[in-house]
């Protein structure tokens, strides 16, 4: 495909590898940073760091984002040298066209910002993925996009970089909304696990073998076969923090309520997170589940 010159807003856990593949791919690639560190990492790789996001809107026809949450989308956007600020760092006439948001917010926030860019003539792909880190480090996220048709097509082969398939799945807000029903599944299935293994080890077996004793049944799953034993050993690298799962099933729990979508088990998992949360856990690793639900056994 034709090589362009791309900006990137956030390389952390996600970001970095996904910024990787779109150098190999041999793309032109600036990056932006909060923290600068981050960003200052990927110069070996032949990312270009520039200092506040305006500048990206000045390089690049279009810029990625995968930052925290809804605040740092807007803050990035449309805050004091923001991409779409009108302000900032150096005097270039803004070349951007499309912005590409790989973050996980609500969908309600993504079609407000979405008609304030369009408003500005840039286009809104709302793209977040699923595959996790070694999803992203492997080049096969899962791409669920909402925006309008021309927008994703056209920003669709520079995804390819990273991922297996993007799919479209209509109008602003459609990709984060299947973003949502995606981590119902995947927050329930986790914590469904915890259980499982908290079951194991109170019945005198071992929970590590989980995987094996259930592979090719119906409980086999990805999942199962990542989390048994991020939650039945220790030193693992973290591949996030709990943190996010709480902020991601308590945005399906507002979109649960302004639907009319009546989501019990939702409702439980953010219970526990919560639970997790007042625990002092929220930065614990993904599997975290595990540890809110070790309980002391009673009698």
């Amino acid at each position: 495909m034709q090589k362009q010159e791309l900006g990137f807003c956030g390389p952390g856990l996600m970001g970095a590898p996904m910024i990787r593949h779109l150098l190999g791919a041999g793309h032109a690639v600036h990056v932006w940073n909060r923290s600068r560190a981050k960003a200052d990492a990927l110069v070996s790789d032949g990312a270009q760091v520039v200092d506040a996001p305006a500048a990206l809107a000045q390089r690049a026809d279009v810029v990625l984002l995968c930052v925290a949450d809804g605040a740092a989308v807007e803050q990035t956007v449309f805050g004091e040298h923001g991409l779409l600020s009108g302000t900032g760092t150096g005097t270039g006439i803004r070349r951007v066209r499309r912005i590409v948001d790989h973050s996980s917010i609500a969908p309600e926030l993504t079609r407000e910002l979405a008609a304030r860019a369009a408003a500005l003539g840039v286009g809104w792909v709302d793209a977040p993925v699923s595959g996790g880190v070694a999803g992203a480090q492997a080049g096969t996220l899962a791409v669920m996009a909402g925006g309008e048709a021309e927008d994703v097509a056209a920003v669709a082969p520079i995804l390819a970089a990273y991922s297996a398939r993007v799919t479209h799945m209509g109008a602003a807000g459609a990709g984060q909304t299947t973003k949502l029903c995606n981590q119902a599944i995947v927050t329930a299935t986790v914590a469904a696990i915890a259980e499982a293994v908290g079951l194991a080890r109170r019945s005198g077996i071992d929970a590590a073998k989980l995987p094996e004793a259930l592979a090719g049944g119906w409980a086999d799953s990805t999942l199962l076969r990542t989390f048994v034993p991020r939650m039945t050993q220790a030193g693992l690298a973290p591949i996030g923090a709990l943190k996010t799962f709480q902020k991601d099933v308590d945005t399906v729990a507002a979109a649960a309520q302004q639907t009319g979508t009546p989501m019990p088990v939702a409702g439980t998992v953010q219970q526990i997170l919560r639970l997790g949360a007042a625990m002092g856990l929220d930065q614990a690793d993904l599997s975290g589940f595990v540890d809110v639900l070790q309980t002391p056994r009673q009698g």
